[in-house]
């Protein structure tokens, strides 16, 4: 086997071999691995994405489960590659499998993983950072101030936008969007208006409530609403954030004429997919409406940004962190790693994978199943019934 260099070995006599492309937070993953017999090997090739051809040298000739990234191209030449190996399960290191051609694997019987149930409030959060930050202009005065220009107070030296009793928009109001909303009502006094192909019962009875309790204590109650369209959403929020899958019909969902339809002043978030905005029409938008700002972790092509956007004042953007809190990270290792055991062992599939709180219980050890299996259908895979 020609190995890429710099692979640490925990537990080198281990009955199953499984391999991580990179190394990931917290050692309890390791740990669980080796406790139920696994030889663990983690690729420290100092190549931020790796290719095809690294990851089939990481493959080798036998290797029971590969744990890898999003970054990763996992098509028909890896699956045939890890199937020849022996190998029964892939989990990425993440919710979305957007990388992963998951009829291939079906093709191969290798059961693909995935990380939900643990991203919810840390994805909602920063969507609510991106929001605030980009309201009041925090990042560019940041970058005033280390720039040794502030002489003083003015006052007009970075007004932003006041949040409170605004119009919060929300497209997507999944797990995510919905935490994001309630966060935004609840820290912020703003009202909602939401778009959804599902009518959001649980968040509009959290508004509601919010309200009355606001009226009873003599405020201003929060209304909600929810919209017959998402052009409707883009016409009249004044923050507006994308929560929504990538698939054929949200490609390009926000694109020159939806931009068009927003307030000249208002702020849009993505923490969602970066395809779903046309960022060559995003920066034409910012070029042409200065007092129109922007918040995203994610883009189109990452990791690269279209030409003009890294230059916009108007524009906050993160390398796609939306995950990246200690307890988030650990977790989705943790998961990706027992997905991938759960296969090796012949474990069945949980009954639900939002609900991951006992795989991620330190003090205890996690169910004999594998957390969430995105083709288990399609394999035929039994369902726990724990």
């Amino acid at each position: 086997m020609a190995k890429p260099v710099a692979i640490e070995v925990y537990n080198p006599n281990g009955k199953y071999r499984v391999v991580s492309t990179k190394p990931m937070p917290g050692t309890r993953w390791i740990n669980l691995l080796v406790d139920q017999g696994c030889r663990v090997e983690i690729c420290h090739l100092k190549k931020t994405i790796l290719s095809v051809e690294d990851i089939i040298d990481l493959i080798g000739d036998k290797c029971d489960g590969v744990i890898g990234q999003l970054t990763e191209d996992w098509g028909e030449t890896l699956f045939s590659a890890l199937s020849k190996a022996g190998g029964k399960a892939f989990s990425n290191m993440a919710v979305g499998y957007n990388n992963v051609d998951v009829e291939a694997a079906n093709k191969y019987g290798i059961a693909v993983g995935n990380t939900p149930g643990v991203l919810t409030e840390t994805t909602a959060e920063l969507a609510a950072s991106l929001s605030l930050a980009a309201a009041r202009r925090i990042v560019e005065a940041d970058e005033f101030m280390r720039g040794g220009l502030y002489e003083g107070w003015l006052p007009h030296l970075f007004v932003g936008n006041l949040l409170k009793g605004q119009t919060v928009g929300v497209i997507g109001a999944g797990r995510i969007g919905s935490a994001y909303a309630r966060m935004m009502v609840e820290g912020f006094k703003m009202n909602l208006i939401y778009f959804d192909l599902y009518q959001s019962t649980r968040l509009e009875k959290f508004v509601t409530a919010y309200g009355q309790f606001l009226k009873a204590n003599g405020e201003q109650p929060v209304t909600w609403k929810r919209a017959s369209s998402m052009e409707e959403v883009l016409r009249k929020a004044d923050l507006i954030s994308l929560h929504p899958v990538l698939d054929k019909t949200t490609y390009h969902l926000v694109n020159k004429e939806r931009l068009a339809m927003m307030k000249k002043e208002a702020i849009l978030v993505n923490c969602s997919r970066g395809p779903v905005i046309d960022e060559a029409a995003l920066v034409e938008h910012l070029k042409e409406n200065p007092m129109f700002r922007v918040g995203l972790d994610v883009f189109e092509e990452e990791p690269f940004m279209k030409p003009g956007l890294a230059d916009m004042k108007n524009a906050i953007v993160v390398p796609h962190i939306a995950s990246a809190s200690k307890w988030t990270r650990e977790g989705m290792a943790t998961l990706a790693a027992l997905n991938v055991l759960g296969r090796v062992k012949g474990y069945p599939i949980w009954h639900d994978p939002n609900r991951v709180d006992p795989f991620l219980n330190e003090n205890a050890s996690p169910p004999n199943a594998s957390p969430s299996i995105v083709n288990s259908k399609a394999l035929g895979l039994p369902v726990s019934k724990l």
